[in-house]
């Protein structure tokens, strides 16, 4: 039987007018497009890396240049009439990344002289805010019309040095003054949409432009970025069967598995469930489901900060927080939690009207595990390659219901981990096992509450239930009196699994497992 022609995925394509041309799959977004032209003059919406940001604005930048060609079959073709033509100032900041003060003045010189010549402009200001201004007035003067503004990774040349106290102030200056003119220039703009991962006051990049509106938590547009499970189900469901087959699933089987590594995202209360667009079209396109975002890139910024928090693993799980707590400004934050929402890292799980407090968690699989990866060199030095190898082989150990083995290729790696300043407490351990429980891919969670204290550990498999008591410098049976003691295991009794008693003692001289029971 031959198989269905699909069309092409727009894999590492954020241009919209590419993506039409090459007749690669679009998800229609432009209702939400329709809605945001019409709601407010100046809008800002933030989402994390590799979420279709680029995409929208290119649609926006189509829309706007009066491209009617484009726009066939999708929604906003059924109300737009007049599709007038208007001056388009787009600025990509996402390559002024990495750069010294110089440098980056240099860029935004750079992408302001590509349009000076198309407006007539022969002899720039000195000043890239005065040049700016100038641009923005020719545009107007020359076309007749008022100018659009799209600004893409606003904050991208800032967030390396979120977490430098001397550089971090140097280049918000610089950005701040080239996008000082977007107030002065009112008169002369029709629109001026700004995207970016994180939230920086009002007052220390857009000076004055306090008419500003965020869209980033709006229910309305919760899904105007990233593709929903009814988007998947319905616009791209032909991509689904031919994963199935690929992998010799059901097709609900693959959507299972799609959504357990993919979706969960919630950028709003309520809110669909939102898949990520990058790892769910790379899974598409090479019929293989893996980490395809966080492959993509782990933030330098978002590990330093992480350390200079000293957030340990288990922390980044089920946090409650207002919304002013983590949709705020990142510069002087006084928690992690604003740069791990924004950046994807956690997001919204449930709300309570009467407390106004919101989950936050996780999102999915691929987040989880590429995260924890991330945090492994804090717990076994820079031996991460050798680390993740014994992981892999302990994982096997488990689904083998072989702790005895488990525990030995745990204990034989730590004997070969450089010295660690923590590896004499308790809390160390618990987050090490945390950390490689975690990337297993299993449930887990600390310091669980009983009727009568509190277990260290408990981890979930499709097999069992396990309840881990961690003893430094004392015995494994120890552990297990403790468990035992405290009779424990009652409250995992109707769990429907069977429910696994682990005693572990650490060695904090020899730094590794003394011995365990179970």
């Amino acid at each position: 039987m031959e198989s269905k022609r699909l069309k092409r995925l727009p894999v590492g394509i954020q241009t919209f007018s590419e993506v039409i041309d090459l007749d690669c799959l679009y998800i229609d977004k432009t209702e939400y497009i329709w809605n945001m032209i019409h709601l407010s003059k100046y809008i800002f919406l933030s989402r994390p890396r590799r979420f279709g940001k680029s995409l929208l604005v290119s649609t926006l930048q189509a829309y706007f240049e009066g491209r009617k060609d484009l726009f066939k079959g999708l929604f906003i073709e059924t109300v737009e009439k007049e599709w007038t033509v208007y001056p388009v100032l787009r600025f990509d900041m996402s390559l002024g990344k990495h750069m010294e003060k110089d440098q980056l003045e240099r860029y935004l010189g750079n992408r302001l002289a590509e349009y000076e010549g198309k407006y007539g402009i022969t002899n720039p200001a000195t000043d890239n805010n005065d040049r700016f201004t100038a641009l923005i007035q020719a545009a107007y003067e020359k076309t007749g019309k008022k100018v659009v503004i799209l600004i893409d990774e606003y904050d991208a040349p800032l967030l390396d040095v979120v977490h430098e106290e001397k550089m971090l102030p140097v280049l918000r200056n610089v950005m701040r003054n080239f996008y000082s003119p977007l107030k002065a220039s009112d008169p002369y703009l029709q629109f001026v949409f700004l995207t970016g991962i994180t939230k920086f006051s009002q007052l220390s990049i857009f000076s004055e432009l306090n008419n500003l509106m965020n869209i980033s938590m709006d229910e309305e547009y919760a899904a105007v970025c990233g593709i929903t499970k009814e988007e998947m189900m319905t616009q791209a469901y032909d991509y689904i069967e031919r994963l199935a087959n690929a992998n010799k699933w059901t097709n609900e089987e693959t959507v299972r598995q799609l959504a357990k590594q993919y979706d969960g995202y919630h950028f709003a209360w309520p809110s669909p469930d939102i898949f990520n667009p990058f790892s769910l079209l790379n899974a598409f396109a090479r019929n293989r489901i893996n980490n395809y975002w966080f492959a993509s890139g782990t933030p330098t910024y978002l590990i330093e900060m992480l350390r200079k928090f000293d957030v340990v693993p288990a922390d980044i799980s089920n946090m409650q927080a207002l919304a002013s707590d983590f949709d705020a400004p990142t510069e002087n934050m006084a928690s992690i939690t604003p740069l791990l929402y924004q950046s994807g890292y956690v997001t919204i799980k449930d709300y309570d009207s009467t407390s106004l407090l919101y989950t936050l968690d996780i999102p999915n699989g691929e987040i989880r595990i590429g995260l924890m990866d991330s945090l492994l060199p804090n717990y076994v030095s820079m031996r991460k390659e050798a680390g993740n190898t014994t992981i892999a082989k302990m994982y096997l150990a488990l689904n083998k219901e072989d702790l005895d083995e488990m525990f030995r290729l745990l204990q034989a790696y730590l004997l070969t981990v450089p010295y660690c300043d923590n590896a004499n407490s308790e809390g160390h351990y618990q987050q090490l096992l945390y950390v490689i429980f975690s990337l297993f891919g299993r449930y887990v969670d600390v310091e669980v509450h009983t009727p009568t204290g509190r277990v260290d550990i408990v981890m979930k498999t499709a097999k069992a239930l396990y309840l881990f008591e961690l003893k430094l410098n004392m015995s494994a049976q120890a552990a297990m009196k403790q468990i035992d003691l405290k009779d424990y295991a009652s409250k995992f009794a109707l769990s429907g699994l069977p429910v696994v008693k682990v005693g572990i003692n650490f060695d904090p001289e020899r730094r590794t497992i003394g011995d365990w029971k179970f």
